[in-house]
């Protein structure tokens, strides 16, 4: 008899959004136990607004019509949705490093395309995200220009497949917008493309995944590195003392408190100037030393240099790095990635 009284009064209580009372939507269910009737009220939605008020209806209603019976009506939530499953779920990634510069022109993204070539030929897997949105340079670095991003489907999830050139796979927004469409994006529209990017990239296994970060410290490096597990970060520089007192910066960034990125180390980029005709010469036009001055004042490891060659230039213009090319670029980046490959694992 009670239970037909309770539920007829939770009849008459009418959700107002949905313009259903609380039984015939399935919302209230009523339960007698040891202690007396238990009356549990399950919304559709989490946390919905109307839940509070209509549990004291409830409760004040019932409290009102049977004063002897003892009525408890509580909100149960529905459990949260499990989130759709993001490439990471998938992927295997070793070391994920930045590869950041204080300032632009200073080589930064030749440094990526060079280093993540040295390392596949040190027999490790590689990737490269190419995270330079108002400049994506990747692309053309490697002669993958027209890929165009196919989708691979699993369950219900769109993953991005990455281009694949020479066994290293990329992934640029340059990939998705025209030459010139990056340069107008502005800070939420670059950054909602970075995360799509960084969360829905099927690597897959990966030894090493290479982050060209853009010049400079602004909120598109606070994405980045919010969003990615960042192992490490290496800074390229140039021998001229403004590019010095920007690597400054550069590094001040990955020490911030609330970004706490360990620095691996500097690579001075443009050291020296040897010529096609006689690559044993050495030009220091840009000044010497400047590099491993500037580890040892900001107290990191200073990983190498690395010269000025034509090779280097023509490489990026004709989608073949210059280490896969030509043999003092190889050595070069060999000692410079060996290095990277010491801090990573030490």
């Amino acid at each position: 008899m009670e239970r037909k009284k309770i539920e007829e009064i939770l009849g008459r209580i009418i959700h107002p959004e949905l313009k259903q009372d609380l039984m015939s939507s399935g919302i209230a269910t009523v339960e007698q136990n040891e202690e007396g009737w238990l009356v549990t009220l399950r919304f559709r939605r989490q946390r919905d607004p109307m839940a509070g008020s209509l549990r004291n209806r409830a409760a004040m209603a019932l409290g009102e019509a049977l004063p002897e019976a003892k009525v408890k009506v509580v909100v149960e939530e529905p459990a949260a949705p499990t989130p759709p499953p993001t490439a990471d779920s998938y992927n295997k990634i070793g070391y994920r490093v930045a590869v950041a510069s204080g300032k632009g022109g200073v080589g930064k993204s030749s440094v990526t395309a060079n280093m993540a070539v040295t390392l596949r030929d040190m027999g490790y897997r590689v990737g490269i995200l190419d995270a330079d949105i108002y400049g994506p340079s990747q692309p053309k670095m490697f002669g993958v220009e027209e890929y165009q991003p196919e989708a691979l489907v699993r369950g219900e999830e769109e993953f991005l497949l990455p281009a694949e050139k020479d066994g290293i796979k990329i992934i640029s927004i340059g990939f998705f917008v025209d030459a010139d469409g990056a340069l107008v994006w502005r800070g939420p529209m670059a950054t909602n493309a970075l995360r799509q990017m960084i969360h829905q990239t099927l690597w897959e296994e990966l030894d090493y995944l290479l982050i060209d970060l853009p010049p400079g410290t602004g909120d598109i490096h606070l994405s980045v590195v919010s969003e990615l597990q960042i192992d490490g970060a290496v800074v390229v520089t140039t021998p001229q003392q403004v590019a010095v007192a920007d690597v400054r910066r550069g590094i001040s960034m990955f020490r911030a408190p609330k970004i706490g990125i360990p620095v691996w180390g500097l690579i001075e980029n443009m050291a020296w100037f040897s010529p096609d005709d006689a690559p044993e010469k050495r030009y220091y036009i840009f000044g010497e030393g400047g590099g491993a001055a500037l580890a040892e004042e900001a107290g990191v490891d200073f990983l190498g240099e690395l010269p000025i060659v034509p090779a280097v230039a023509r490489g990026g213009d004709s989608g073949v790095p210059a280490a896969m090319t030509n043999p003092q670029i190889a050595e070069a980046f060999r000692k410079v990635c060996q290095n990277v490959v010491d801090k990573a694992t030490k």
